[in-house]
C-alpha cells in the first residue's frame, strides 16, 4: 500500500516549475531571523522549522502557491530577507516559507514617489530613487539586504526618521497591492490609512505584492562622529541638533558610554569611556553643526563627505539603529537589548533618569526622530546586560513605571510586544478579510494560534 503524500509533497507535485528549496539546512536557515537578539525567543523559536521554502518570480506564481496552499490548508509564512529580530519570519506552524526576495522589479520613480514589489533590497530601490535626485524617507541600517516588503511588515523606522517619522506616519507609505489567502485568491488595491492596516504586524494579515512610498529630495550627507568627556553634554548636543531646524539632517544617534566601546569597527575614532553622537548632515549645515558642537565642549573625531562615503562604500548608517546592537553582541555575546520611546520634550530628563537608575545594567542608545505627530523625541535601543529572563521582566517593568515606553523585544506575540496591547478592530477586520482560513504565520496573533 502506498503511503498517503502529504500537503507537502502534494504541492511540490502541483507546482513542480516553482523555485523550490529543498536543503534541510537552507530551509532551517530561512526559518529563522535575527531573534537570537533575544536570549529569550532564541530559546523559544531556535528549532522552529518549516517544512519547505518557495522563491517565486512573478505575480502568476505567488498566486498559484496561495491558491495551492489555501486547498491544502498549508500555513504560509512570508519573508524578506529575515533581517528582523523578533522571529516574524520562522514559522511555528511548519507549512512554507514564502522567501519574496525574487519578486523584486522596480514599477517607476516619480517626483516624490516611488512604487516596486515587496521583495526588492532597499539599497536596490535607493539606487533607483537616486537616479532622479531622490531618496527613500525611512531606511534601515540593515539596507543592503533588507527588503521594501519586510520593512513594511517587520520594521519601524530608520535614517530618515528624524525629518519625516516611522515609516507609519501618514503620507510616507501611500499604497499597496495584496493578494488573499483563498482557494481563488483576490488582488487589491489599499490606499492611505487603509494600507497602514497591514504595517508592522509581521505577514499576519495580508500578502503584501507592491509597495507606493513616497521620496524625500536627496541630499550630499556629511557623516561624523563626535565625542564627549561627559555624558550629559553629549545628550544635549544630541538633542540640539535633532531639534535645530535649519540643520538639514538625515540621522543623529546618541551612544551613552560604555555602548561606543562595543563598536570595534570604530575604535580608532571613539577613545575608551567616551560618550558619542553619529550625524548625517548636509554638506552646507558643516558649519552650523560645527558651532553647536563647540557650544557643547565636543570634538569631531571622524567626518566623511558625501562623495568619501559614496566611493568608499562604507557608511555610519550600519552603526545605527538595531546594527549598534549586532555590533554590540560581536564585542559581548552576554548583552541583549530593549526597545523604548520617550515622552517628546522630555526625552532628555527621561534618559539622564534611566541612566542613574540601571547604571552599569542598561547602557543607553538613543535614535532621535520624530513621532506620528511630528514632535521630535528618541527611540532608544538600549543594551541590557542580561543574567535572567526574570531580570529582564523587572527591567521593562521599571521602564514602564518611569513613563517610558517599552514596545517588548522578547515576544513573538504581535499584540505583546506593542506596549498598546490589543489590535484595532479594523486591523481584525483585514485579517479575516484577507486572510480567512488564518493560514498566514499562525501562532503570532493572540486570536490565531497554532493549531497543531
Amino acid at each position: 500500500m502506498n503511503a498517503p503524500v502529504s500537503p507537502i509533497e502534494r504541492l511540490h507535485l502541483e507546482l513542480p516549475e516553482l523555485d523550490w528549496i529543498t536543503d534541510p539546512g537552507r530551509i532551517a536557515r530561512l526559518s529563522q531571523d535575527f531573534a537570537w537578539f533575544s536570549p529569550v525567543l532564541d530559546r523559544q523559536l531556535k528549532d522552529k522549522r518549516a517544512d519547505a521554502v518557495v522563491r517565486p518570480r512573478t505575480e502568476e506564481e505567488v498566486r498559484a502557491l496561495v491558491s495551492a496552499c489555501a486547498r491544502l490548508s498549508v500555513p504560509i509564512t512570508i519573508r524578506g530577507s529575515g533581517t528582523g529580530n523578533y522571529g516574524q519570519t520562522t514559522p511555528l506552524a511548519g507549512g512554507v516559507v514564502l522567501d519574496m526576495t525574487g519578486y523584486n522589479a522596480v514599477q517607476w520613480v516619480r517626483p516624490g514617489v516611488a512604487r516596486a514589489q515587496a521583495g526588492i533590497r532597499l539599497g536596490e530601490l535607493e539606487k533607483h530613487a537616486k537616479a532622479s535626485g531622490q531618496e527613500l524617507r525611512c531606511i534601515p541600517s540593515t539596507y543592503r539586504s533588507a527588503t521594501l516588503g519586510g520593512l513594511f511588515g517587520g520594521g519601524f523606522g530608520g535614517v530618515g526618521s528624524i525629518n519625516y517619522g516611522p515609516l507609519g506616519a501618514p503620507g510616507n507609505v501611500l499604497g499597496l497591492r495584496a493578494m488573499t489567502i483563498e482557494p481563488e485568491p483576490q488582488i487589491v488595491e489599499l490606499r492611505g490609512a487603509e494600507a497602514l492596516r497591514m504595517h508592522h504586524l509581521w505577514g499576519t494579515n495580508g500578502l503584501v505584492l507592491e509597495l507606493e512610498v513616497a521620496l524625500a529630495p536627496a541630499h550630499p550627507w556629511l557623516e561624523s562622529l563626535v565625542v564627549f568627556d561627559a555624558f550629559d553634554n553629549a545628550l544635549a548636543f544630541g538633542n540640539a541638533l535633532a531639534n535645530a531646524p535649519g540643520i538639514v539632517k538625515r540621522e543623529v544617534a546618541f551612544f551613552a558610554s560604555p555602548v561606543p566601546d562595543h563598536l570595534a569597527q570604530l575604535a580608532e575614532y571613539l577613545p575608551k569611556g567616551c560618550h558619542a553622537v553619529l550625524s548625517l548632515v548636509d554638506e552646507s549645515s558643516e558649519s552650523t553643526m560645527l558651532e553647536l558642537l563647540q557650544a557643547h565642549g565636543g570634538s569631531m573625531s571622524y567626518r566623511k563627505t558625501a562623495e568619501e562615503v559614496r566611493k568608499s562604500n562604507r557608511t555610519l548608517m550600519e552603526f545605527t539603529w538595531n546594527h549598534t546592537t549586532l555590533h554590540a553582541l560581536k564585542v559581548d555575546k552576554s548583552l541583549t537589548y530593549l526597545q523604548s520611546s520617550f515622552v517628546p520634550g522630555h526625552q532628555v530628563e527621561q534618559i539622564t533618569a534611566m541612566e542613574k537608575l540601571f547604571a552599569g545594567e542598561v547602557l543607553m542608545h538613543a535614535e532621535f526622530l520624530r513621532n506620528l505627530d511630528g514632535l521630535v523625541t528618541c527611540s532608544a535601543l538600549q543594551l541590557v546586560r542580561f543574567t535572567t529572563e526574570e531580570r529582564l521582566d523587572e527591567i521593562i517593568r521599571m521602564h514602564r513605571e518611569h513613563g517610558v515606553r517599552i514596545n517588548n523585544p522578547h515576544t513573538f506575540v504581535v499584540e505583546d510586544g506593542k506596549a498598546g496591547g490589543a489590535l484595532p478592530p479594523e486591523v481584525i477586520a483585514m485579517k479575516k478579510r484577507f486572510d480567512p482560513q488564518g493560514l498566514l504565520n499562525p501562532g503570532k496573533l493572540r486570536d490565531w494560534p497554532v493549531s497543531r
